[in-house]
């Protein structure tokens, strides 16, 4: 039901699921580019479209009052990027403890522009052993989706160049704030 009423929706205002999910139960998504608050709404209503078992992170500041409970009925999970929590590992391993799940991390972190992309995405699916999905929102052709996947081989600087070329063209609502997809040089 929830599919159909997604796919209605997104299609009253010319959107449409373009690449449906990959076959493999487990993954970490990435949600790229993400520049604006309709990232969410439309994320929620492609995640709904593709029929999985979907989860989202994100800033814990939304999570406050009626609107934190229902974002967390949405599936949405806060994370106080501030304090080191260990999440990383508590994904992880709530990730490999289920049979079905998708976990979307928005890798810029923020819809501002940025110099870099956080990894967190990518350690979370190395340490589960799932692929990473490379799910979109591109405002230029209203398509959304979750185009291939990756599978982390531990080699961060060589798997980040596949998920680069595939970002490649795909357009956030304001293009001016996404920054040039890149990880923050190791020190």
């Amino acid at each position: 039901m929830k599919k159909r009423i997604a796919e209605f929706i997104l299609g009253l205002f010319g959107w449409k699921v373009e690449h449906g999910m990959p076959a493999v139960d487990k993954l970490v998504v990435i949600g790229a580019p993400h520049t604006s608050n309709w990232d969410l709404p439309l994320g929620i209503l492609a995640m709904w479209a593709l029929d999985h078992n979907f989860y989202w992170v994100a800033k814990h500041t939304i999570f406050f009052g009626p609107a934190g409970w229902f974002f967390r009925k949405l599936g949405g999970i806060p994370v106080n990027r501030k304090v080191h929590s260990g999440f990383i590992n508590r994904a992880a391993e709530s990730i490999k403890k289920r049979d079905r799940i998708a976990l979307v991390i928005a890798p810029e972190g923020t819809r501002s522009k940025t110099k870099y992309w956080k990894s967190g995405f990518y350690h979370i699916a190395f340490e589960a052993g799932v692929p990473i999905g490379l799910g979109y929102i591109d405002f230029a052709t209203k398509t959304l989706g979750v185009g291939s996947t990756v599978y982390p081989t531990g080699d961060m600087e060589k798997d980040f160049e596949k998920i680069k070329a595939f970002y490649q063209g795909k357009k956030g609502k304001r293009p001016q704030l996404q920054g040039e997809i890149r990880l923050r040089p190791q020190q």
